[in-house]
């Protein structure tokens, strides 16, 4: 999959003041998820699924509760859901999701991001149809033939299972990210590193050296945005 997710998670979580700004983008998409059902993530699949995320991301549970209560008390705060996509350097493509409450404003900065570093917007669809949506779980403690045999017995299905450092990483289909992370959870598994429904690119590309380091500027630019949720890209970044 060419993708060392927990060194991606660990890059982001250390740059500068990222892992408060990585708390501030939780807090706002708790707020979004449990505002739109219902603030019981037993009773709300989308908000069980945040929440799962950020454990992996060690998230406060400060931030999680404050989020959850404003949802409860009925906050008239409204945010959409935007998606914009890209392209960089070499062929380089970027999609970008965003939550926002100031639409104009979100489109002005990730326009910005792109073209300051040698990218640029496209219309809808002109990169999204390169990548698939793909749910991502990664565990320690067991090899990927352990994870198999788990998923079997439990009659989950994967579209891989692969060994990635200490970790073992299960891509499966999105709807299946609940299936495969219960069926874990009956076998023992208690702690996940990595537990996301990305976007995975179809074919990943290397970029020379000078195109690569433009293009990880513009992911910086472009992660660095408040409201910026998400960033998938298709390049082999070598991590």
């Amino acid at each position: 999959m060419g993708r060392k997710w927990n060194n991606i998670k660990e890059k982001k979580a250390s740059k500068d003041a990222n892992t408060s700004r990585i708390y501030a983008k939780f807090g706002v998409e708790i707020y979004v998820v449990a505002k739109q059902g219902e603030p019981d993530p037993e009773a709300n699949q989308a908000l069980k699924f945040v929440l799962e995320r950020a454990k992996t991301y060690n998230v406060p549970k400060h931030i999680i509760d404050r989020a959850i209560d404003k949802a409860k008390g009925g906050s008239d705060e409204n945010y959409d859901e935007l998606r914009y996509e890209g392209f960089g350097p070499n062929g380089s493509m970027v999609i970008v999701d965003a939550l926002t409450n100031n639409v104009n404003r979100t489109a002005s900065d990730v326009r910005a991001a792109f073209g300051k570093n040698g990218g640029n917007m496209g219309v809808s669809g002109s990169v999204a149809y390169m990548f698939d949506a793909t749910a991502v779980i990664g565990l320690e403690g067991k090899t990927a033939d352990d994870v198999l045999e788990i998923l079997m017995e439990a009659d989950v299905d994967a579209r891989d299972i692969l060994e990635e450092e200490d970790s073992v990483i299960v891509y499966a289909e999105p709807d299946h990210f609940h299936a495969v992370q219960e069926a874990l959870k009956n076998a023992g598994v208690t702690e996940f590193t990595v537990a996301e429904i990305t976007m995975l690119a179809q074919n990943e590309i290397t970029l020379p050296e000078d195109a690569q380091a433009k293009f990880e500027k513009m992911i910086d630019a472009l992660e660095e945005l408040d409201d910026v949720q998400q960033v998938y890209h298709n390049v082999d970044l070598g991590e």
